[in-house]
C-alpha cells in the first residue's frame, strides 16, 4: 500500500490524496458504500461502477462468516471472485457487530463468544480468528479486532475495554505477520482508536495506535449515539495525533454534514449505512436537499429525481414516479433510492477533494451545507 498527499487545505486540515491497494488506486477523501453481506443492498455491481462511480466498498466478517461461510468464499477465490468486484475492498473486523448483539455476547480476554443472529448457534471470535477469517475473505484492507463501547459509557468500563482493544491489536498484529494472504496480494492491517467520549482515553489510545507504525489508521467506537459535537470533538482530538503522512479511516460516520466536517478535521475515508439504509425508507440525499419521498407533495412532482445527479437514472426518473414505486412496496423503488443516495454521497467526496485541490474548500463548503441539510418534509 502507497498513499500520496497531493493537497492539504490552507484553512483547514482536509487533504487530498491517492491511496493505492492491490485492487486499484481510491482518490480521497472517499466514501465506502456498506455491502455487509457481500452485496452493497439492492444495487448490482456494475451500477456501482457506472452510476455510483464507487471505488473501494465494505464488507463485513461477522456476516460473511456466518453466510456463506469462508469455506465456500475460498472456494471461489475469495470475495472479489464471489461477488465479481475487481476494485478495492474493505473488511470490518465483526467488532461492530459484536457491539450490537449486547444480549447474545460475551466478552472475555481471549474473545468474545456470540450466538448468530440467524440460527442461534454458538461461536467464538479471537483475534488471531479475526485475521485468519479475513484472510479467507481477502479484503485488501482488514480490520483489528476491537470493540466498539456504547454510548453513553461508564469510563472504567470504556478505559478497560480500550486497554483490551490494544491488548487484542497485538495479537491481531502478531496473526498477521505469522500469516500471508491466499490469493497472490498482501493485505493491510488497519487498528483502531477506542476510548469512547473520553478525551484523555482517546488520546492515550490514538498514541498506541500510532505507536504500532500500521500503514493506515482507523477512528471507532464514534456514531454511536453521541452528539455531533462529541464526534467532532473526538476526531478532532484523534487526527492531530495519528500520522499525518497515513490514511485516517471515521468508522461508520455518517450524515452529508458529518462527512463535511470530518474531512475538514483531516479524515480520508468514510463510510455508512445511512444513504442505503435510508433509500429503504424512501429518505433522498439530493442537491437540493433532503426529501421524504413518501410525502403527499411528491405526488404528481414530476421533476427529475435530482437533475444534478451522476446517476442517469437519477436524471430520467422523476420524484413521482419514484413515490409510486415506493408507496406500492415495488422492489424497483428501494434501488432507485439507494443510487440516487449513494451517488450523492460518492459525489459529495468527489467535490470535496476537487476543491481541496483548487484551494477553495472552507469557502465551498460553507456555501453547499445549507443546501444539503436542508429538509423537505
Amino acid at each position: 500500500m502507497t498513499y500520496k498527499i497531493l493537497k492539504t487545505d490552507s484553512t483547514t486540515s482536509a487533504r487530498a490524496g491517492i491511496l493505492s491497494l492491490p485492487h486499484g488506486d481510491v482518490e480521497t477523501p472517499i466514501f465506502m458504500p456498506v455491502g455487509t453481506a457481500g452485496t452493497v443492498k439492492a444495487v448490482h455491481q456494475h451500477e456501482l461502477i457506472d452510476e455510483v462511480q464507487a471505488q473501494i466498498i465494505l464488507g463485513n466478517t461477522y456476516h460473511l462468516y456466518l453466510r456463506p461461510g469462508t469455506e465456500v468464499l475460498q472456494k471461489a477465490g475469495g470475495l472479489h471472485k464471489f461477488n465479481h468486484w475487481d476494485r478495492p475492498l474493505l473488511t470490518d473486523s465483526g467488532g461492530y457487530q459484536v457491539y450490537s448483539l449486547s444480549q447474545q455476547r460475551k466478552i472475555k480476554e481471549e474473545g468474545v463468544k456470540f450466538r448468530s443472529h440467524i440460527d442461534g448457534s454458538i461461536h467464538h471470535f479471537t483475534p488471531e480468528g479475526v485475521m485468519d477469517i479475513q484472510r479467507e475473505i481477502g479484503a485488501d484492507i482488514i480490520m483489528a479486532f476491537d470493540e466498539c463501547t456504547p454510548y453513553p459509557c461508564d469510563e472504567k468500563y470504556a478505559t478497560r475495554s480500550m486497554h483490551m482493544t490494544h491488548r487484542w491489536l497485538d495479537r491481531c498484529i502478531t496473526r498477521h505477520k505469522e500469516t500471508q494472504g491466499l490469493y497472490g496480494y498482501p493485505q493491510i492491517l488497519a487498528p483502531i482508536v477506542q476510548g469512547s467520549t473520553y478525551p484523555h482515553l482517546r488520546k492515550k489510545s490514538a498514541e498506541y495506535i500510532s505507536s504500532t507504525e500500521m500503514p493506515i489508521n482507523a477512528i471507532g467506537g464514534l456514531s454511536v449515539g453521541e452528539p455531533h459535537e462529541d464526534l467532532y470533538a473526538m476526531t478532532s482530538l484523534v487526527c492531530d495525533i495519528l500520522p499525518a503522512d497515513k490514511p485516517r479511516y471515521l468508522m461508520g460516520v455518517g450524515t452529508p454534514e458529518n462527512i463535511l466536517e470530518c474531512i475538514a478535521l483531516g479524515i480520508d475515508m468514510f463510510d455508512c449505512v445511512l444513504p442505503t439504509r435510508n433509500a429503504r425508507h424512501g429518505l433522498l440525499y439530493t442537491s437540493r436537499g433532503i426529501i421524504n419521498i413518501r410525502n403527499l407533495k411528491w405526488k404528481a412532482c414530476f421533476d427529475a429525481i435530482d437533475p444534478e445527479s451522476p446517476s442517469s437514472t437519477s436524471r430520467e426518473h422523476t420524484l413521482a414516479y419514484l413515490r409510486h414505486l415506493v408507496i406500492s412496496g415495488e422492489a424497483l423503488g428501494a434501488m432507485i433510492a439507494s443510487l440516487q443516495n449513494l451517488s450523492f454521497y460518492l459525489s459529495l467526496v468527489r467535490q470535496a477533494r476537487q476543491h481541496i485541490l483548487d484551494g477553495t474548500f472552507a469557502s465551498w463548503k460553507s456555501s453547499i451545507q445549507p443546501i444539503i441539510s436542508k429538509r423537505y418534509e
